[in-house]
């Protein structure tokens, strides 16, 4: 089982991390994720769920979802959790 854990930062958004961190425990390129992730998750509904707030404090709390044999979780301190799932 491999497991990736990454944070979103910079110039990021938590969409674009979600892919860079799917593509790396995959071993792939990102554009070429198949499915491609808005086809999973709404990619602007979750930068929109993890964006900063006024007072550039985050609500905790996560989004779980899978992506083609993967659990991808999403935390609210903007890190990235991709684990191949047992099936």
């Amino acid at each position: 089982m491999r497991t990736v854990r990454t944070s979103a930062g910079g110039e990021s958004s938590v969409s674009q991390s979600v892919i860079e961190a799917i593509a790396e425990a995959k071993g792939t390129d990102p554009v070429e994720l198949t499915p491609p992730l808005f086809e999973v998750i709404d990619p602007d509904a979750l930068d929109q769920l993890f964006a900063a707030t006024p007072t550039d404090e985050r609500m905790g709390g996560q989004v779980v979802f899978t992506h083609n044999g993967h659990e991808i979780t999403v935390h609210g301190d903007n890190s990235v959790s991709v684990k191949e799932r047992d099936e």
